[in-house]
């Protein structure tokens, strides 16, 4: 067997995993009982479930995190985020994807639990148990998503502006009674001000007027195969170095066109997480 091979081999169990079982979100419709369901923050950082041994993400990659990060973290399995920040999702993501692990970056991030994976028990019980697994732990660095109900939907959507005006996301909806199912679950929701996809750059359109000289729009195509143009969401820097030819950015739009263009899409940034859904 060739040398590499054989080297690919030893490594591997190292480096990579069996995509773990996860829970997946479904988007946001009004038509609840809001008062049945327990509201966090969406926060921006990159998707990691806990094995007992190691941090993976959604694709099987185990993230290289410091023996001293993970150490007081408990056997049980648990489904969170790797954060640092609002706003910090580019950091956080270059962090965990850097195979040579730096102790003073992975000290700026916590690991955000927000479920129980291999837990029987319904989501309000879930909640109980792992306060108390995070509370038992003596971990810096595990904490929990805070958690809270609203009675109406008017409260509901006042902390969505709040946090979406404080440089947040969105909010996480999740049925008190919801048992925890390896699917994209309709008791699991997302409510975010925007929608956000990932398209690959396919051309430059020169910039006009106070753009003259840099580039002006990207053309970009969706996986769908759908063209269409982004102008908005660059700063000047990024117009004079644009995203390359093939690098696969994400951008947010508000609904789609009748025929089925995203509606305002601004450019948000070139993707660089290690798996197209961690966020």
């Amino acid at each position: 067997m060739p040398f590499l091979i054989v080297l690919l081999l030893l490594l591997s169990p190292a480096v990579f995993a069996a995509p773990p079982p996860i829970q997946l979100a479904s988007k946001y419709h009004s038509d609840i009982d809001i008062s049945q369901y327990w509201v966090s923050e969406k926060l921006d950082g990159v998707r990691a479930y806990w094995d007992g041994q190691h941090l993976i993400s959604r694709r099987g990659n185990i993230f290289p995190a410091p023996k001293w990060f993970i150490k007081d973290f408990p056997t049980q399995a648990l489904d969170g985020e790797l954060w640092i920040a609002r706003e910090q999702f580019e950091r956080v993501s270059g962090i965990v994807r850097t195979e040579q692990a730096n102790d003073e970056d992975w000290q700026s991030i916590a690991f955000m639990i927000f479920d129980l994976p291999s837990s029987s028990k319904r989501f309000t019980a879930r909640l109980k148990v792992m306060q108390q697994l995070v509370d038992d732990s003596p971990s810096p660095y595990l904490k929990m998503i805070p958690q809270q109900k609203y009675s109406s939907q008017q409260a509901l959507q006042a902390t969505l502006d709040r946090i979406i005006n404080d440089g947040g996301e969105g909010l996480m909806l999740h049925h008190v009674d919801a048992y925890y199912q390896v699917k994209r679950s309709q008791d699991l929701m997302k409510l975010k001000r925007y929608d956000d996809a990932e398209a690959v750059v396919m051309a430059y359109i020169p910039g006009k007027g106070k753009h003259s000289g840099r580039m002006g729009s990207l053309l970009v195509k969706t996986k769908d195969g759908m063209s269409f143009k982004i102008g908005s969401g660059f700063t000047n820097a990024e117009r004079e170095n644009p995203p390359k030819i093939g690098d696969i950015i994400t951008y947010q739009y508000i609904g789609k066109t009748k025929n089925g263009v995203p509606r305002f899409a601004t450019f948000l940034r070139i993707r660089v997480a290690l798996d197209p859904d961690e966020k």
